[in-house]
């Protein structure tokens, strides 16, 4: 009997080609979508669940009294280690590291690569794989090195390459050559190589050879190395608060003992919690979109199996007459319904296939295969099946099956007790999912427009920016500054800068700034950052008054420094004029700043941030750079790139020229955000097909319910124009109803996801009335294409009897 029920099914299926297709599209692309989001939530979830001893592993946190006073994200430098000695029933390993760039080199190649600079424990606490090498002694020499499995390929063009030596640049511009002692297998996405979303390292050094790279990995003044610490079983990370503090009060500088607080984050919280939840909250809201676009297509499912099946009525007055029970029929509609579900979960399996790629380059990530994840994951789809299959049937199988023979008969639908109101009320909830997604959309589209639009403060168009090779000390700066001019020098090239930071957040650290002769209860946080004279020509920053800086640097300019708006007021200047000349101090140093210029304020990291007091020292001063910000004309911009590497490759050789774009800094600094928007745009488009899709099962329905009734007006004189109407009216009413209801919705969602930032957009009605007016308009079309057929039908067939 189960097996006629199937034949039965898949020949209505077959019967009504156009409905099934509608109906099984339509499901299959919410399923589809709703695994792909499922399918990125894990995948964010399991990051750092790869990592040995996951549960114990933690990273030390800093909160400073200040947050311009230092990183959060980083430990005193020797806090890991004095952890595991002193406390060893606490702690069981550790691991710190210095993250730099430096050129690596072999024979004519030449790359600039990320480095870690850490401690030998780094394989052996977290596990990971080495395809060559051993993991115990890898790490043991002053110049041994392990590296990635695709930088072995990069270099070598194989994976067995341990014994082979690369030569790396310290920041002295020496070399060195270091032996491959380890090759690491493929690395799942983590907490310890990736850290910084924007830094995945890629070269691991041991601490030893922190010395050959100008870097210290100890000292407990030393606030800029990323500590961890794997816990011994059962040990709660509140046990180690007092140790830590105690380590701190006894070892470091009373100026950072009395701002700075530890804490610990365990790994397998820290990728989803960091940066003030970012990850997390775009997961929940990615979860609830892709929730909501199920049921509506759900609601799609059922509204148009339900407005179908009444078409069957006669087939089921025929069934009871030939002596069909009403169990049976029952059986017989649950079966078709869940078979078509089935097979919509079939092809969403098939949409997730084809999609996932598109998918996961859409929100630059990774994304499993169909085959990649955990046996419960596959039972979802079909668990699902099965109840949508049920929900679905439900209405036809008891209703219509309970109906007279005879009512079945003549087709008498409204001896059902259809419940029209309820319905209407799910494409409601249809049409208020879809204004809700779009007004996100247009709202999240409006804030990262923002983002990278002309409210920065400077301009970054057309700026390129590469790393350098370093050298730093006197005369490296000024070989940089006599490359910078050549360069300059270039018909493509309008400005060239020598700096520590470019405008992406990541600037050199910060000091206590105050009026002279004042006391540190009036000192605020000022950030540095070290650039030569060229830096506000490159990146177009408002000289309010002053210079930035001199023609040429003198020794006696050492104290001139440059500062912004902000900075100007609070040391208690009117006006930028005010400020040259004038003088004011870092806490702690005697010594005076000479105020030289004044620049507009502008936005030198993430707008979650609100813009900061800036100081800009002479990188001649400081001696440390980073970058040439490079400025070109506009035109031919390949052209002009490749003139540049020509010239690049003249006065830097060896030195490789890898450039980005200034758009580029500023998208790493909004990954996020950007994932969310291409996440918006494809959810709003298939809300609007899933509640489309609704829609023309109930105008069907309608449709067919009053047939006689469209014949009866067009008989009484009625135009087409009205009959449309007639539907117009019905189906417009629920989208404004549904439009009120999501606008505060809406409303509040967007205004709670804009108070992450500190620079944004102000929320008018704009948005609101766009989303509104668009599924207003696109609804109104898709009725007169539907009733447009029943108006200029033949009355007189509508009026036949039966």
């Amino acid at each position: 009997m189960l097996h006629n029920y199937f034949i039965i099914a898949w020949r209505n299926i077959i019967k009504h080609k156009l409905f099934s297709l509608i109906n099984i599209f339509g499901l299959s692309v919410g399923i589809a979508f709703t695994m792909l989001i499922a399918a990125y939530v894990w995948h964010e979830a399991e990051v750092n669940a790869d990592l040995k001893n996951a549960e114990n592993q933690y990273i030390i946190q800093s909160k400073w009294k200040d947050p311009n006073m230092g990183y959060p994200l980083t430990a005193l430098a020797p806090m890991p280690k004095a952890l595991k000695d002193e406390y060893p029933g606490l702690v069981a390993n550790y691991y710190h590291w210095d993250g730099v760039s430096s050129n690596v080199s072999k024979g004519d190649m030449h790359f600039r690569e990320s480095l870690q600079v850490g401690d030998s424990t780094f394989l052996t606490t977290y596990g990971f794989k080495l395809l060559h090498g051993n993991a115990a002694t890898a790490l043991n020499d002053p110049f041994s090195v392990v590296i990635t499995e695709d930088r072995a390929v990069k270099y070598f063009g194989k994976t067995d390459v341990v014994g082979e030596t690369l030569s790396i640049e310290n920041f002295k511009g020496e070399r060195h050559d270091f032996v491959i002692r380890g090759v690491l297998d493929k690395l799942s996405k983590n907490s310890v190589t990736n850290v910084i979303e924007q830094s995945n390292s890629t070269f691991f050094l041991p601490g030893a050879a922190a010395k050959f790279m100008g870097r210290n990995l100890e000292g407990w003044n030393n606030t800029v190395i990323v500590g961890l610490v794997e816990l011994r079983r059962g040990v709660n990370p509140e046990a180690l608060t007092a140790p830590m503090l105690s380590l701190i009060k006894k070892n470091a500088p009373p100026q950072i003992s009395a701002n700075l607080t530890p804490y610990l984050v365990p790994l397998s919280k820290y990728y989803l919690e960091g940066n003030n939840g970012l990850v997390k909250k775009m997961l929940y809201t990615l979860s609830s979109i892709a929730l909501f676009i199920l049921l509506m297509a759900v609601i799609n499912f059922v509204n148009i199996c339900i407005s179908r099946s009444s078409q069957r009525m006669k087939e089921m007055g025929i069934r009871k007459v030939l002596g069909g029970l009403r169990k049976q029929l029952i059986w017989q509609f649950l079966t078709e319904s869940v078979l078509m579900v089935l097979i919509a979960t079939l092809v969403a399996l098939g949409i997730y296939g084809l999609a996932r790629p598109y998918f996961a380059s859409l929100l630059a990530t990774d994304i499993g295969g169909l085959f990649s994840f955990p046996l419960y994951f596959y039972l979802m789809p079909f668990a699902l099946a099965l109840v949508i299959g049920l929900i679905a049937g439900l209405y036809p199988a008891l209703v219509l099956s309970a109906l007279k023979s005879v009512d079945s008969l003549k087709g008498k639908l409204n001896q059902v007790k259809d419940n029209v109101l309820f319905r209407k009320g799910l494409i409601a909830f249809q049409f208020a999912t879809a204004a809700v997604v779009l007004i996100g959309a247009i709202v999240v589209s409006k804030q990262i427009n923002l983002f990278f639009g002309k409210s920065l403060g400077y301009d970054k168009d057309y700026v390129v920016y590469a790393q350098l090779p370093r050298d730093w000390s006197k005369p490296g700066v000024q070989k940089m500054e006599g490359i910078r001019y050549r360069l300059a020098q270039l018909p493509q090239v309008s400005a060239v800068s020598l700096s520590w930071e470019i405008p992406d957040g990541n600037n050199g650290g910060s000091f206590q700034a105050t009026k002279m002769n004042a006391d540190s209860a009036s000192g605020f946080t000022s950030q540095v950052l070290a650039a030569d004279n060229q830096y506000a020509a490159t990146y177009g920053l408002k000289l309010k008054a002053g210079q930035f800086f001199m023609p040429q640097y003198v020794q006696a300019d050492s104290a001139k420094v440059v500062i912004n708006e902000m900075q100007a007021r609070m040391l208690g200047f009117a006006n930028a004029k005010d400020a040259i000349g004038q003088q004011f101090r870092a806490l702690g140093s005697r010594d005076p700043l000479f105020i030289c210029g004044v620049v507009a304020d502008f936005q030198f990291g993430s707008m979650q941030a609100k813009m900061q007091p800036v100081t800009f020292y002479n990188v001649n001063q400081t001696t440390l750079y980073r970058y040439f910000s490079i400025k070109l004309r506009q035109g031919n911009i390949q052209g002009s790139l490749e003139a540049l590497q020509r010239k690049w490759a003249e006065v830097m050789p060896g030195a490789p020229f890898e450039y980005n774009f200034m758009d580029d800094a500023i998208a790493k600094m909004y990954k996020t955000e950007l994932q969310l928007k291409q996440a918006a745009y494809l959810a709003t488009g298939l809300a609007i097909i899933i509640v489309l899709l609704g829609v023309l099962g109930l105008i069907s329905l309608s449709v067919q319910k009053r047939t006689k009734e469209i014949g009866i007006r067009k008989v009484l004189g009625s135009s087409v124009s009205h009959v449309m109407m007639l539907f117009m009216k019905e189906f417009l009413g629920i989208v404004l109803i549904a439009g009120l209801v999501a606008c505060p919705l809406a409303w509040y969602m967007t205004q709670h996801w804009l108070d992450n930032y500190a620079t944004r957009i102000s929320l008018g009605p704009a948005p609101f009335v766009l989303a509104v007016l668009a599924l207003t308009a696109v609804t109104a079309v898709l009725i007169s294409l539907q009733t447009l057929k029943a108006a200029l039908a033949n009355p007189v067939k509508s009026l036949r009897s039966e």
